[in-house]
């Protein structure tokens, strides 16, 4: 890990690959070993990453007092002036897709590209978190046992297949352990995705747009992906059958192909083709 000074606060990241930047923005309670490594592993021989730990969670200094997407939006375009970078590929989901979305309108000089993971980009139309599901959820943290709490999120967060599969509880669970994120500023993060409301703003995004979502994701319903890919001038859209919130999470491969394609394909300088395991050229 490293650190850099975005205004005034300690913000952790980790950098690593070659070729043209790309921003990894995380979600409600992510960190950033919640790329995994398989994910990360398939990009980095292709593309310069940037993962970076919101304010508050692990080792980044926490904000002062609320917080709104936009604040977290202007965090991210600090992260890239502090690392010298004028344009950069950005990947948000989730929560970070709302960071996304801000700073695409906010910064639209900024982007290279732009891809949505598994987000909600509030206004008419789009649907937040079921109740039911929120309940699976709180009765983790009434439990009072973080390994129950966390068994909660991987049961909503992945989809009923991937979550049987053996050893991938134990791979979430270590994953989880790595980076602590303070339930308080997790729930401060849950206000503020309550509130992010872009809808009506999205159709002023220009960058190259990519949108992913998982059809069996219970976080965030997909009507919110078709949603944003309509919203958006030119989106291109792409539908994971079988997949749960976590794409990237439960299909590497095909999630990095999907990322690093969109990337090559609006870049701003010739590089070779690449292969990806099951892609293309």
């Amino acid at each position: 890990m490293a650190s850099i000074d975005v205004a005034g606060r300690t913000i952790e990241y980790i950098r690593r690959g070659t070729g043209e930047p790309l921003l990894l923005i995380q979600g409600m309670s992510g960190t950033h070993a919640g790329w995994g490594e398989p994910f990360l592993s398939l990009l980095e021989p292709h593309l310069d990453l940037i993962a970076y730990d919101h304010p508050g969670i692990g080792a980044s200094a926490p904000a002062a007092g609320s917080i709104t997407i936009a604040d977290l939006a202007q965090n991210a375009a600090g992260v890239l002036d502090a690392l010298g970078i004028e344009r950069a590929h950005v990947l948000g989901i989730s929560m970070g897709g709302m960071v996304a979305q801000e700073l695409a309108i906010a910064h639209p000089e900024r982007l290279s590209t732009l891809t949505l993971g598994c987000t909600y980009p509030g206004g008419t139309g789009s649907r937040l978190t079921d109740q039911a599901v929120i309940q699976r959820i709180l009765a983790g943290f009434a439990s009072g046992n973080a390994e129950e709490l966390l068994r909660a999120s991987f049961g909503v967060n992945v989809s009923p297949a991937f979550a049987a599969e053996a050893g991938e509880w134990e791979r979430f669970l270590a994953m989880a352990g790595e980076v602590p994120a303070p339930i308080p500023v997790v729930f401060e993060q849950l206000r503020a995705a309550g509130l992010h409301n872009a809808g009506d703003r999205l159709h002023s995004i220009s960058a190259p747009t990519l949108v992913i979502h998982g059809d069996r994701d219970e976080m965030l319903d997909v009507l919110n992906g078709e949603l944003i890919a309509r919203l958006i001038p030119g989106a291109r859209l792409e539908i994971l059958s079988g997949v749960g919130h976590l794409f990237w999470w439960e299909q590497p491969e095909v999630s990095a192909r999907l990322v690093l394609e969109h990337a090559e394909r609006h870049q701003t300088a010739p590089a070779a083709r690449s292969v990806l395991p099951g892609g293309r050229t």
